[in-house]
């Protein structure tokens, strides 16, 4: 695919899926939709691949502003909402659940880690792209908000069901009723940010946490514990414990769980192939 909204880039078993419409502050359009399915697609086909970065062109200042102001009149002039994709578009991630099988709730299906790395502000769509990923980096003093209110429009994307399990009811009513601006700071007190830090190392904390995920835990192990995360949101407690015993089980007999013994019993770090 010829890109323009977008650029990719895999190092070290990273891949690093970067927004990038810097004129528009990184703001969404159709085009950066297509563009993010169908990278999300080929990392996660590719074996090279363990785990997904995304993060924001830093010339754009933002991570995100959430949709382009342009598309957003265009949607006015047409009496109606236009996503801007094509029917054939990207399905990464679809098939675990249906539960999963829609815009960005498809990130719970894909089977590697997606690490956000929120380097500057995040509006609407931007936001609620975060809130769908595994593990959430922000600015310490970007602004983050939900964005809804101030066009007129309901919870989109998802935030009115990820918020409330990231944060709670309470915080969550807040974040979404008054579609107030946070910082990146609050967004790691009240917890929905993994960790806040300043804008210019919010990438290489992302870069470096990453590879210390991918160098110490097998890719079974990540694969496993994701999909259980997220397929546990719908299931009973007793659902989750037989599925993990039963995993467990089959993760056993690999050579994964020698290696990690191994590694144990010498006191040195795993070496997974």
């Amino acid at each position: 695919m010829d890109l323009r909204a977008t650029t990719y880039d895999v190092t070290d078993q990273v891949a690093t899926l970067t927004l990038s419409r810097p004129h528009r502050h990184n703001a969404w359009t159709g085009t950066m939709h297509t563009e993010y399915r169908h990278l999300l697609d080929v990392a996660e086909a590719d074996s090279a691949v363990r785990a997904i970065i995304v993060t924001g062109d830093p010339e754009g200042r933002a991570f995100c502003v959430g949709g382009d102001s342009e598309a957003l009149a265009g949607h006015v002039a047409k009496g109606g909402y236009d996503a801007g994709t094509a029917e054939d578009i990207a399905t990464p991630g679809y098939g675990l659940s249906p539960a999963f099988d829609a815009d960005f709730a498809y990130q719970f299906g894909l089977t590697k880690p997606i690490v956000v790395a929120a380097n500057g502000a995040a509006a609407g769509v931007g936001l609620a792209l975060t809130c769908f990923a595994d593990v959430r980096f922000f600015a310490t003093e970007a602004a983050y908000t939900c964005a809804h209110g101030r066009l007129g429009l309901p919870a989109e994307f998802g935030l009115s069901w990820t918020l409330p399990r990231l944060v709670g009811l309470t915080r969550a009513a807040d974040l979404v009723l008054s579609s107030r601006r946070f910082t990146g700071a609050e967004a790691a007190e009240i917890g929905l940010a993994t960790a806040a830090v300043a804008s210019t190392e919010v990438l290489p904390h992302a870069v470096e946490y990453t590879r210390e995920l991918i160098a110490n835990n097998s890719r079974a192990s990540l694969r496993e514990s994701k999909r259980q995360l997220y397929l546990d949101l719908h299931r009973s407690a007793a659902e989750s414990v037989n599925d993990a015993n039963a995993t467990l089980a089959e993760l056993m007999k690999g050579d994964d769980y020698r290696e990690g013994v191994a590694a144990l019993r010498e006191k040195r770090p795993p070496n997974f192939r």
